[in-house]
């Protein structure tokens, strides 16, 4: 299981291939019907299997800050290969990238960079300068070169379109439920405990802290949570997800509360479920204003969670 960072260090490619290549935020249902089908390929040809990503998404590229993203690139890796992919390549979606001509992409990256022998995309898949490359340009060249193309349409579930879009939308309304329907598994957030400000010890409510990476999160506000702790186990509990603005806080931070518990966790890999969605995150007139919506919220966490 490889990640491979950037088209320079594409000599480090697992070939002859199967490749698939999309965004891939989320891994969602849809994602993972495209992946068994590239593993199926993978296991008839006996030859490793990629999937290629970007880094931003191009939505991103050409208008920053436009998409709420569900994964990292790190995260986006991990769910790939415990989906069963060999390889990740992750390339740089930049000025020189964006003009990339169709062709080109197909010769240096697909075919000499990993000798591809099938390959999987969805059936409106398209690519390089002016998005000029599509299906029918990779099926011409596939002949010509060797390599097969399948085509995806989309995945739907109890007749809905399972995207990355859709998810976002569930997740923005606080619908999880629907989210975990459509991710098959239910929408979290992971990182390393960090110290914070350690305000939360002066008020009887510590918490653990997770700096969140340097993207639009698709959820903000205040949650009743499900915790998973490395070296603890399972936890519930109340967190805030935003730049806590009665504080002055100066970057993206989860802060959740774990009811009940107070170990020494800062170093620890939490992974934190959001249940249900209590408030908007707010700016309070003071700390004390804030100190008595934290003892409300903590109240209507622990009613939500009574029955985990």
């Amino acid at each position: 299981m490889t990640l491979i960072r950037g088209l320079n260090s594409l000599s480090r490619a697992q070939t002859p291939s199967v490749v698939s290549i999309g965004n891939y935020d989320g891994v969602h249902l849809g994602h993972q019907h495209v992946i068994a089908t590239l593993l199926e390929h993978s296991e008839r040809l006996a030859v490793p299997s990629t999937v290629i990503t970007f880094e931003p998404l191009a939505k991103e590229f050409f208008a920053p800050n436009s998409v709420p993203r569900l994964t990292t690139v790190e995260e986006r890796a991990q769910l790939l290969f415990q989906q069963g992919v060999d390889q990740v390549l992750c390339i740089d979606f930049n000025t020189n990238f964006a003009s990339y001509a169709p062709i080109d992409f197909i010769q240096d990256v697909l075919i000499n960079g990993l000798a591809i022998k099938h390959l999987c995309v969805g059936d409106d898949f398209r690519f390089g300068k002016d998005r000029a490359g599509d299906f029918a340009l990779l099926c011409s060249v596939g002949a010509e070169q060797g390599f097969d193309v399948t085509a995806h349409d989309t995945f739907e579930l109890e007749n809905m379109r399972v995207s990355s879009g859709r998810i976002r939308a569930a997740l923005a309304i606080g619908d999880f439920a629907l989210a975990e329907k459509l991710l098959g598994r239910p929408y979290s957030i992971a990182g390393e405990v960090s110290k914070g400000q350690q305000l939360g010890r002066t008020i009887n409510y510590p918490t653990a802290n997770i700096v969140l990476p340097e993207m639009l999160m698709p959820v903000s506000g205040v949650f009743a949570v499900s915790t998973k702790l490395e070296n603890e186990g399972r936890f519930v509990g109340v967190a805030n997800i935003g730049n806590r603005p009665t504080v002055d806080g100066k970057e993206n931070r989860l802060e959740v509360h774990i009811f009940d518990f107070d170990h020494d966790i800062y170093g620890q890999h939490i992974e934190v479920c959001l249940v249900e969605k209590i408030r908007d995150e707010l700016k309070f007139d003071s700390f004390e204003a804030l100190k008595a919506q934290i003892q409300k919220d903590a109240a209507r966490a622990r009613a939500i969670l009574s029955d985990i």
